[in-house]
């Protein structure tokens, strides 16, 4: 959203733009320390403790029987209110935050200019086609690039009046010759010269013809642009001509500035959707504005890493995208996180200072531990080779560190200075409500329900195994783009000068390529061979066609029998079909070993929190359904066009080849983080000595309202990405929205009550070693806090007993007759015992 209104603004008002967070923190700054102050003596709020006071009078005397806290003494130094301290470091932390709260909101203000500042310029850097690094079509791409000193090409297509027209003719040559003098044209080419290479430029039908100029290596966008905008001119020349500029640098560009405008409009989207649905959670709209603060802070900080790491490795143009609508989710998920129990800390009697405390660590290590789940699922990207999955997962792990971090600092800070106004719930959940009863009515029919889910969450996911991966090109973009249509016409218009499905990249002298390239002619699937063309010393590149689809499986058969026909010669065999095999074959090989590391990352983690081997397992295998039923979705939708007219796409027939990926990765992490949210609760429960049932029926029925809320909104988030016109930004905001809808309802609130409900206490079983272990490493979830000392600490001190007789003597109550007391509804007091006769 700012990066939206820092584009719309000239240079001057954009630096205004990026002052006004900063103005704005030093503001609420300045009024938040205004209204503590004056609130220091007002009626019904607590005496403020001077920081010049002894440190006796802030440390209270232990309470015998009082628990002690977890990684903390019984007893410490109190909060502002008297409240005894949390111990651990993340009470520290909220403390600290909360205590320094304007400078905390100061530090991320700054974050979140220089993020809209710098991380702008991502996209300038960013790439667009992936491929799998080190595969045998990428160093063949490498070989020709570096070889042609040509960038790529800018292709116009003139149609309208014959090409043989003398206006036409005059005005594509004018044309051409002024664009060859441009500067960063390395040569021009039209349908007027001599031999074959002219004929090809000219349509079958003799209405249309390109114009194709090949960049040098140096241009740059504003080269490219000069270009199209001269080729645009012959329509002015030559009236009744339609011209329209494409090309793969053009294709390019336009990839680039959708991407943008489709990162901006899902952020405009999403945050006021969110904020209304946070207004109905909360019940008021000073809750519901502080998760949508720290997401907007979070983007700013997850612009300024990915813009870190665009300067040391090649991003493609969804990475930011992804990383964005990643770290909103998150970032809205813990700020909800955290002040959902900051409101059931003030409904306790806590003060604001104690609250936030108490919200760091219970709520706060949760957020870090869902945070490091996230992070462990995103790092099986690392395992594989291609610069689309390294840069990914790098970018989203970063996220997830800011996302978190913004969560136990700036969140915190915010509470500090709205605290006062967030609306406490008016008493505790209630044990017993719609989770509850869902829970055991579950827990009544355990295996027919467990059988039911599981069967629908395969059936769900068995379109997934007829997917098709492609490598979708211009189909990345609606048709209404310039760079689609050219891509279009010349496929169907101009087949001479259709990209090949296949390319052979030779190293050899160009007569030795010339006689390799006729020897392709009889292998099996072949349909023809284009002439060898020289793009350097002792290389060529050889165009091979093939019957039916170019990404199909008889392209791709082609692409094995041409790695198997080497003929003596270095060769490299490239093309959209070799891509799609090199993905599959990397998926393959490095697919197994990355799910081995989420896995067992997670296993890990999960056992350190529950002590149990059951319950990690059995998350694991629920998490796979999950994700199983979000990748069918994604076939039966991108593939087959289900709901394409709704969603405003034409399906292109499969799948881009890394999606399911990336899918997998980010829903796996994601249905983690619920996991986390529900065992965290069931655990304290079970710690609190409560049964495995009632543990799981408890634990719902106090988190399934904040999970599903959760899930909501983010769903709202991903809706909103869909709803641009990328086809790969689709393809994941819908399997995402799918994967976190599916794990939140039919997952999180029947499958895992009737699955923990059929293992009973067998759900928190490990072998002794193991138990032990835990015992002295495992991670406590729970944590036991400090009493506070008193129900409601913000109501004004009572005078003692002995100063009640100081007081002025107030006038009698006045009696009611006694035929109308005895109407009052509640008893009377009990009439003085007549005294005993001696």
């Amino acid at each position: 959203m700012l990066l939206t209104l820092l584009g719309l603004l000239p240079r001057p008002r954009r630096i205004l733009l990026l002052l006004l967070p900063v103005l704005a923190a030093t503001a609420g700054a300045v009024l938040g320390g205004r209204s503590l102050r004056r609130t220091k003596g007002a009626p019904g709020q607590p005496p403020a403790v001077s920081r010049r006071s002894s440190s006796a009078s802030r440390r209270p005397s232990p309470v015998p029987g009082r628990p002690p806290a977890a990684g903390g003494p019984p007893s410490g130094p109190c909060a502002e209110d008297g409240a005894p301290r949390c111990g651990g470091t993340l009470a520290a932390v909220g403390r600290t935050a909360h205590r320094h709260r304007r400078w905390v909101l100061a530090l991320w203000a700054v974050v979140l200019a220089a993020g809209v500042l710098i991380g702008g310029r991502v996209f300038e850097s960013a790439g667009t086609g992936a491929q799998a690094a080190g595969s045998e079509s990428a160093r063949g791409s490498a070989a020709v690039a570096a070889a042609d000193p040509a960038a790529g090409t800018v292709t116009a297509v003139v149609d309208g009046p014959r090409v043989d027209d003398p206006a036409v003719r005059s005005a594509v040559t004018d044309a051409a010759r002024a664009v060859s003098a441009l500067p960063g044209v390395a040569s021009v080419s039209d349908a007027y010269g001599s031999g074959p290479a002219a004929s090809a430029l000219r349509s079958q039908d003799g209405r249309a013809s390109l114009v194709v100029a090949r960049m040098a290596d140096s241009a740059g966008d504003a080269q490219v642009d000069a270009v199209s905008a001269r080729l645009q001119e012959v329509q002015q020349a030559a009236p009744g001509t339609r011209v329209t500029v494409g090309g793969d640098l053009v294709l390019s560009q336009e990839v680039k500035h959708q991407t943008a405008r489709d990162t901006r409009f899902g952020e405009l989207v999403t945050l006021p959707v969110t904020l209304v649905v946070m207004v109905l959670v909360f019940g008021g709209f000073a809750a519901a504005s502080l998760p949508l603060i720290g997401a907007v802070a979070s983007v700013g900080g997850a612009l300024l890493s990915i813009f870190g790491f665009s300067r040391i490795m090649a991003l493609d143009t969804s990475v930011l995208p992804i990383a964005t609508v990643l770290g909103l989710g998150l970032s809205i998920d813990y700020a909800l996180l955290m002040v959902n129990r900051f409101r059931e800390e003030r409904g306790r009697g806590a003060s604001v200072a104690a609250a936030v405390e108490r919200t760091s660590a219970t709520a706060g290590r949760t957020v870090a531990f869902s945070g490091v789940t996230v992070a462990v699922a995103l790092s099986g990207l690392f395992v594989f080779t291609s610069p689309v999955f390294r840069a990914v997962g790098a970018a989203g792990v970063s996220v997830v560190v800011i996302t978190v971090a913004a969560a136990l600092t700036l969140v915190p800070a915010l509470l500090g200075f709205a605290g006062h106004r967030i609306k406490a719930p008016a008493g505790p959940v209630p044990d017993d409500g719609f989770f509850a009863r869902t829970v055991r009515l579950v827990q009544r029919r355990a295996l027919p329900v467990a059988l039911a889910a599981v069967a629908l969450l395969a059936a769900a996911g068995a379109p997934f195994l007829t997917a098709r991966a492609q490598s979708a090109g211009a189909h990345v973009l609606p048709a209404s783009f310039a760079s689609r249509a050219v891509a279009d016409t010349v496929e169907k218009r101009f087949p001479q000068q259709a990209p090949a499905p296949v390319t052979v990249v030779v190293e050899a002298p160009q007569a030795r390529a010339q006689d390799y390239a006729r020897s392709l002619a009889d292998l099996p699937g072949v349909a023809g061979v284009r002439p060898a063309q020289q793009v350097g010393d002792r290389l060529s590149t050889v165009d091979v066609m093939v019957a039916g689809d170019p990404q199909g499986g008889a392209a791709q058969s082609v692409v094995g029998e041409l790695r198997g026909h080497r003929d003596g010669l270095r060769t490299w065999v490239t093309g959209d079909a070799a891509t799609v095999v090199d993905f599959k074959q990397e998926i393959a090989h490095r697919g197994p070993p990355a799910f081995a590391l989420v896995a067992v990352g997670t296993l890990l983690l999960l056992f350190l929190m529950t002590g149990s081997v059951v319950v990690p397992v059995k998350a694991l295998l629920m998490n796979v359904l999950s994700l199983g039923c979000s990748l069918g979705a994604l076939t039966l939708v991108f593939q087959h066009g289900w709901f394409s007219g709704l969603l405003g796409f034409t399906p292109t027939g499969g799948l881009e080849s890394y999606v399911p990926v990336l899918v997998f990765a980010f829903a796996f992490g994601l249905s983690m983080d619920y996991e986390v949210f529900l065992l965290a609760r069931i655990k304290e429960l079970r710690d609190e000595g409560h049964s495995s049932a009632r543990a799981v029926e408890l634990g719902l029925q106090r988190s399934g309202r904040i999970i599903n809320s959760a899930a909501l909104l983010m769903v709202v988030v991903f809706a909103g990405f869909a709803a641009g016109q990328m086809l790969m930004i689709k393809e994941m905001g819908i399997a995402l929205a799918v994967a976190v809808a599916v794990d939140a309802t039919l997952v999180r609130c029947l499958l895992v009550p009737a699955a923990m409900s059929l293992f009973g206490e067998f759900n928190w079983w490990a072998p002794r070693p193991l138990k032990r272990l835990h015992g002295r490493v495992g991670l406590r979830e729970h944590v036991v806090l400090p009493p506070l000392p008193s129900l409601r600490p913000h109501l004004p001190s009572l005078p003692a007993l002995s100063s009640l007789s100081s007081l002025p003597q107030l006038p009698p109550i006045p009696q009611l007759p006694p035929h109308l007391a005895a109407r009052l509804p509640h008893p009377r007091l009990p009439r003085p015992a007549a005294a005993a006769k001696p």
